[in-house]
């Protein structure tokens, strides 16, 4: 008798302990893991990728190029050479090809292993950022100063088609895997969907009550598109992938420019300079979110990439100041810096705890 008694003791034991756990980690949330001081001559910055395999964070800087954060040794370990004015890199594990796309309208090629130059090529007037499709293997380019977006072969860099676009603010872009991309058009509120194979474009979709739809992410399970907007009244919005209907919408912060949707752990996240948060919702069904935490960051962290194996995220910012003898841009923000410290650069990693 006393046998069993203990034996029930301990499971009920065990079965309290394991609720704990599980409680745990239902209140766990994002805190800053670590900052890492870059010294940089001229900061100013832009998009952020992560090779997931070899675990480097690529820090598009403009002026200073990219610099390649090792996330394992936790210290930079190499510069792209040639890629002063970069504003994104590309990254292209299957092909082992690296491409940053520069203010100036080039692209460095690069080695993905090695980090060494192949080639820096001209691809047009101006360029803000590149993504891939991996069912037609071309790269788009936003070439928002020039109105049109840049189809380049992924293998060689070499460009296979322009095409014309009615907007000086082509922003976000994401691949559907069938060909097709979709693209944030910042100054029309909309979102187009341009057909990869033809090169043209085959839908264009409001993105109302979304004003300035910046970033974009996709769950192709439920076939939904998800806009970061900026605005007045920032937020996330869930969109129909297939026919472009809203079907809901959620409040993130004041200058969103990342957005990345986890999709295996059923998470949006969002990252707003403004605002200097992290916002986070958890996927309950194809068009319903909750809210899961609103971590605050740094002033201007705006930019973000992810470890999907660590879930850890990774975002940028910098010291500054918005000096009134220079131009203002007030459209973000009253006082939005227009000049950065130098050696003032720093990689905030927020984590799980």
């Amino acid at each position: 008798m006393k046998l069993i008694q203990k034996q029930n003791m301990l499971k009920k034991y065990l079965l309290f302990f394991f609720l704990g756990l599980q409680c745990i980690n239902a209140f766990s949330f994002y805190q800053l893991e670590s900052e890492i001081r870059i010294k940089s001559k001229a900061p100013d910055w832009d998009y952020l990728a992560y090779d997931q395999i070899k675990g480097r964070l690529f820090l598009s800087l403009r002026d200073d190029g990219v610099m390649v954060y090792d996330s394992t040794s936790k210290k930079i370990i190499s510069k792209i050479e040639d890629s002063a004015g970069a504003n994104s890199t590309l990254l292209l594990p299957n092909l082992n090809l690296g491409y940053t796309f520069n203010g100036d309208g080039s692209s460095t090629i690069f080695n993905l292993t090695t980090l060494k130059k192949i080639k820096r090529t001209k691809i047009g007037n101006d360029a803000d950022a590149g993504f891939f499709d991996p069912v037609t293997h071309q790269i788009l380019v936003t070439m928002g100063d020039s109105h049109q977006a840049t189809f380049l072969d992924a293998k060689t860099g070499d460009v296979v088609h322009r095409l014309n676009i009615d907007s000086s603010k082509l922003d976000g872009v994401v691949a559907n895997g069938d060909g097709y991309f979709f693209m944030a058009l910042r100054d029309k509120n909309a979102v187009i969907k341009i057909n990869n194979r033809s090169h043209t474009i085959e839908g264009t979709w409001s993105t109302q009550p979304c004003e300035e739809p910046t970033s974009l992410a996709l769950d192709s399970v439920h076939q939904r598109l998800m806009v970061g907007c900026r605005g007045k009244s920032p937020l996330l919005l869930i969109m129909d992938s297939k026919t472009g209907e809203v079907k809901s919408n959620y409040e993130i912060g004041r200058g969103n420019d990342g957005l990345i949707f986890d999709a295996e752990d059923k998470k949006v996240i969002t990252t707003n300079g403004v605002d200097s948060n992290l916002i986070v919702y958890s996927q309950k069904s194809a068009d319903e979110y909750v809210l899961q935490e609103a971590v605050t960051t740094r002033p201007y962290a705006r930019t973000m990439a992810m470890d999907f194996k660590t879930k850890k995220i990774f975002t940028l910012t910098a010291e500054g100041v918005a000096n009134p003898a220079k131009k203002i841009n007030k459209k973000v923000s009253p006082f939005y810096p227009n000049e950065y410290y130098k050696d003032t650069f720093s990689i905030l990693i927020y984590s799980k705890h």
